[in-house]
């Protein structure tokens, strides 16, 4: 398995996990009617990474918008990553918020208040 996809709709993000570059991007709107089926693939796929990281694993979260139940399916994604993270994987999770969004902002904080894995916060102009 090289690169887990899906393409997104008005309802989910589009995801495209790049396994042999050890890139993960996650972009678009997250209010899918099951997020825990939703997102339970890419669970799967970062469980089959982590028998093999990369020396360095990137993230790139750009979400315009998430449901309560996306939430907490993003926060298991980020554990699998701290997991990841602390097995020795150099992990970098990039935040992006559009700029004068700042609850976006803010769930970016909380996220990296409770990882513990390095955050970048990516102000992007709409």
């Amino acid at each position: 398995m090289e690169k887990y996809e899906i393409d997104g709709t008005p309802k989910t993000p589009t995801i495209l996990f790049d396994i042999n570059g050890g890139v993960l991007d996650i972009k678009g709107r997250s209010i899918p009617e099951n997020s825990i089926e939703f997102y339970k693939p890419l669970v799967d796929a970062l469980d089959k990474y982590s028998v093999a990281t990369k020396s360095v694993t990137t993230v790139n979260i750009q979400l315009e918008y998430f449901n309560t139940s996306s939430s907490k399916c993003i926060l298991d994604i980020f554990k699998k990553l701290e997991s990841i993270h602390k097995s020795g994987s150099d992990v970098t999770i990039n935040w992006h918020y559009e700029d004068d969004d700042e609850d976006m902002l803010e769930a970016g904080e909380d996220y990296q208040a409770i990882i513990g894995i390095p955050f970048k916060m990516v102000p992007v102009s709409e």
